[in-house]
């Protein structure tokens, strides 16, 4: 199996809609392009921050289309493939088109709550179908269940071709367990743009960001500034986005970081129900940091 290089800043991109409801993918080129040429390390496509269970089959497989037509491997590409029925996504894995696709990004399932056993059996299998590398992801506050450091590092030692995790449990003593006791060939990979700066310091490769759909340029230089041990310099980067980390997050993801590309111009204000846009006062609060930051908007 091919190996891929996801150190750096990933970007999970966001799926733009026009007020009809339907894929603006005018838009999504847009953004696309501009992650490409402002120092994205690779995009992660379909994501949670893509609102993808909120897209049929059809425009999953036409973004996915775009977006790898679009790249032509200028960048690593990972796409987001989950389900919380193991039996389910095994097909997927086996019948799906990837080409052009360098990773899987798959959550812990969801909702059903399974157990240490349960989630480990569930990497197990989609590891043994899957026809690319597997990146794990793990965040609680979505799925209802944490994978602890003790089932995350049986997979990583058990399951070659998983090779990293994407943690946004929040937990920093669980991450650190984690970076301590992986195997070499396995990365851990910050799922929280807030927690990136002192998770690089401890050890993790990097961040699959969202606000780095904004602020590619800016916030992929932190990444790079804290991986070569320049931490003076990254910190203030990272201070500079402290507010913004927070506000992102304030009305649910993807809300907040569309409410600013909004307000740049690259996209409408637009999400799909049950999501619902950034309400009046966190989009004012997100306005007056952009204009600290000498953003137009």
């Amino acid at each position: 199996m091919a190996n891929i290089n996801l150190k750096g800043m990933g970007v999970a991109l966001v799926t733009p809609f026009k007020e009809d409801d339907s894929v603006d993918y005018e838009a999504l080129t847009r953004l696309v392009e501009f992650q490409v040429q402002n120092g994205t390390d690779f995009l992660v496509v379909l994501g949670t921050t893509a609102e993808s269970a909120t897209l049929d089959d059809d425009e999953k497989e036409e973004i996915t289309r775009r977006i790898v037509s679009q790249v032509r491997r200028r960048l690593p590409l990972v796409l987001g493939v989950s389900s919380n029925c193991t039996r389910s996504l095994v097909r997927k894995l086996e019948n799906g088109n990837f080409k052009g696709i360098d990773a899987i990004l798959s959550v812990v399932p969801y909702y059903n709550k399974p157990s240490q056993e349960g989630i480990y059996q569930h990497y197990k299998t989609i590891a043994e179908a899957s026809p690319l590398p597997v990146v794990l992801y793990n965040v609680p506050g979505r799925t209802g269940v944490n994978m602890t450091a003790q089932t995350t590092l049986r997979i990583a030692r058990e399951c070659s071709n998983v090779i990293a995790v994407k943690e946004a449990s929040g937990n920093i003593t669980q991450m650190d367990d984690i970076i301590k006791n992986k195997p070499a060939n396995f990365n851990v990979i910050s799922g929280d743009d807030g927690m990136t700066f002192p998770l690089i310091a401890l050890g993790a490769v990097g961040v699959i960001s969202v606000i780095g759909n904004a602020f590619p340029q800016e916030f992929s230089r932190m990444v790079r500034l804290s991986l070569s041990g320049d931490y003076d310099n990254a910190r203030i980067i990272h201070s500079r986005f402290a507010e913004l980390f927070e506000l992102l997050f304030v009305d649910g993801n993807p809300a907040g970081v569309k409410s600013m590309l909004s307000m740049m111009g690259f996209i409408e204000n637009k999400l799909r129900l049950p999501l619902v846009p950034t309400r009046i006062p966190t989009s004012e609060k997100i306005r007056d940091v952009l204009n600290r930051l000498n953003i137009k908007c």
